[in-house]
């Protein structure tokens, strides 16, 4: 798919001259935020192409973290090309005190992209894998209850300790957030950020339309733009709010 901005849409904002922004955040004393510092727990869910999922998950409150990868199989090193016998899941860092563990499991039953009965290959299955006994306990009581709502169709999501996490390649990570390469510029995101970044994560959800401008507005301070950078995020955020989440 193709996440190229528009060239005709020429109200737009650009980025195209860095050192405005570099001036700005020498004499504003403002630098990216990549990470808050705050205690998290961390959750792992497999729920078809994990460039949507990724999306969804940043642009939600009280989640600090987002790294796509491959897990749940036996296969050493995977990889895109060579995957093997895993799954491309999504795993978040959250703040426990902001948001809980059930309140992710319901955002995954309702927001897979080929549904949670569709029988579908090992790279896209329904996939919990779950970092400890409580989040088990949690997940296989969501999982009945929302079996429940959906009968006479059957859930095929499994729920597995998660034994392994390999981080995906570098062009999968924040996908939507690096069609704006001009604004990653800014940020002096690296590969070690693109996985880590708590304001890539933040603006890979909304600029590819999640969360919705009015929340975008009230989290916007905590991610370290300048006046420029926030311009441009907010024509995007509101802008595309609403789109699509999957490719």
């Amino acid at each position: 798919m193709s996440i190229a901005i528009s060239p005709e849409d020429i109200n737009a904002p650009t980025l195209k001259d860095l050192s405005i922004v570099r001036n700005e955040q020498k004499e504003l004393n403002i630098s990216p935020v990549h990470s808050l510092g705050v205690a998290f727990k961390t959750a792992t869910f497999g729920m078809g192409c994990f460039w949507g999922a990724e999306s969804l998950y940043g642009a939600t409150t009280g989640v600090l973290r987002t790294t796509v990868g491959y897990a749940g199989g036996t296969k050493e090193g995977p990889t895109y090309r060579n995957l093997g016998d895993h799954t491309e899941v999504l795993e978040i860092d959250y703040d426990p005190n902001v948001i809980s563990f059930k309140d992710l499991l319901h955002l995954f039953w309702n927001n897979h992209e080929y549904g949670l009965t569709t029988p579908i290959k090992r790279q896209y299955m329904s996939l919990i894998l779950y970092h400890d006994e409580e989040q088990k306990t949690i997940a296989e009581q969501s999982k009945i209850e929302e079996q429940i709502k959906r009968s006479p169709e059957v859930i095929t999501t499994e729920i597995r300790a998660k034994t392994n996490f390999y981080p995906a390649e570098d062009y999968h990570q924040k996908y939507r957030l690096q069609g704006h390469r001009d604004l990653c510029d800014t940020l002096n995101l690296n590969s070690k950020l693109l996985q880590t970044s708590y304001v890539a994560t933040k603006l890979n959800g909304y600029l590819a339309g999640v969360g919705g401008f009015e929340q975008f507005k009230s989290e916007v301070d905590t991610m370290g733009l300048t006046p420029t950078q926030k311009e441009y995020c907010n024509y995007y955020v509101e802008k595309n709010e609403g789109q699509g989440l999957y490719c």
